[in-house]
């Protein structure tokens, strides 16, 4: 389709001189990744001159240099294109396929995801790379808590950053209580009144937290009065993961396998809590700055680092912001359902931290936006399967 007849009097740029203008390529157009048509960007560098009878008062002049810049543009444009490859679907036999199929679509969501998972797999096969996984969100209620255990078991994630609800919600299960999906028509009314907290579309039973404080308690007790005003964050869930029995468990996987899961936002979550109420009759407190001396001391010796972010927020800012001092992330994947018209962190686009020194100028990186519950399985499995 022709373009409309006014777009050929728009006025003309000043004609460039050689130094600025783009060259053309050496090399010669592969049709397999590229199918664009130049012809079209030609007839418009001609700039059509109007009849004295048209409604545009003033025509612009032609400028060989403008329609000689706009042909070396063309040129270069057609040759970087990524040619959209489409899903096969008689040659796509497992998950791993099917990441590949999406890094070959290129595009939209598919390629995001695509590219996410050859990331993750960059991470997973680099001995030298220290791989975050940092938890926003109800991601252990929403059923990836076995997955995240069983990375921490076979050696694929070096340090967690994890909100304290994440914390919280895995030693539910590890005390032996659950998560359940809220019975439909139920109202929250009901629930309260049931001694059910919802989230979303799951429920958590207010016994099973009476079991958490129970538990938190004998902890603390346990503790010489020392510790328990000395302990950083990552040194306190330590010692409550190497007193579970769960082998799905989070925090008992971490803790057997010398992994430091740091909560910046412990506080702010029921374990939080229940320290403050122990507090009022014994003196408690974790010591926070602790936590980043000994979160430094692991990124300075550490050659390559990457990050999986589930969420955005604290987390996301926590795990980017402690790369500061060597530079930022090498490598990176966030998944998000959060937008970033507002500014806030949890939906920036992670090209924002090249400026801030959270990602490494020639790093490697990609946003999926998407549910992390849903995504996340995809991601690991496909990355893991790709590994075979």
């Amino acid at each position: 389709m022709h373009a409309p007849i006014r777009d050929y009097f728009r006025p003309t740029l000043p004609a460039p001189s050689m130094r600025e203008m783009p060259q053309p390529p050496t090399e010669s157009l592969n049709p397999d990744t590229a199918d664009i048509h130049v012809k079209s960007k030609l007839v418009r560098a001609r700039q059509v001159r109007p009849s004295r009878k048209s409604t545009y008062s003033r025509a612009p002049s032609f400028s060989p240099w403008n329609a000689l810049s706009s042909i070396t543009s063309a040129l270069y444009v057609v040759k970087s294109v990524h040619r959209v490859r489409h899903v096969d679907p008689s040659a796509i036999v497992s998950i791993a396929d099917l990441a590949r199929s999406f890094e070959d679509v290129g595009v939209l969501g598919a390629g995001r995801l695509g590219r996410a998972v050859s990331i993750v797999r960059q991470m997973f096969e680099d001995s030298n790379c220290l791989t975050y996984l940092a938890l926003s969100g109800p991601m252990v209620p929403g059923g990836l808590r076995h997955i995240i255990s069983y990375l921490i078991r076979v050696g694929h994630i070096d340090v967690i950053v994890s909100s304290g609800a994440n914390v919280v919600h895995d030693l539910i299960e590890a005390y032996g209580g659950f998560h359940s999906r809220v019975p439909a028509g139920a109202n929250d009314s009901e629930l309260r009144h049931g001694g059910m907290g919802r989230i979303a579309d799951i429920f958590v039973h207010e016994k099973d937290f009476e079991t958490l404080e129970r538990r938190v308690y004998d902890l603390l007790d346990s503790l010489s009065p020392e510790e328990r005003t000395s302990l950083a964050p990552s040194e306190f869930l330590s010692r409550i993961g190497r007193t579970l029995d769960d082998d799905k468990s989070i925090l008992r996987q971490a803790a057997i396998n010398n992994i430091p899961i740091f909560s910046p936002g412990l506080m702010d979550s029921m374990l939080g809590f229940h320290l403050f109420t122990y507090s009022t009759a014994s003196p408690v407190s974790l010591d926070f700055v602790k936590d980043l001396r000994i979160l430094a001391r692991i990124v300075n010796e550490a050659q390559r680092t990457g990050a999986i972010m589930l969420g955005g927020g604290l987390t996301k800012h926590f795990t980017m912001g402690s790369t500061i001092l060597r530079g930022g992330l090498d490598l990176a994947v966030q998944v998000t359902l959060d937008r970033p018209e507002g500014g806030s962190l949890g939906g920036a686009p992670l090209v924002e931290g090249v400026s801030w020194q959270k990602m490494q100028e020639e790093s490697r990186f990609e946003t999926v936006i998407g549910d992390a519950t849903i995504v996340f399985p995809i991601i690991v499995i496909g990355a893991l399967q790709s590994m075979e």
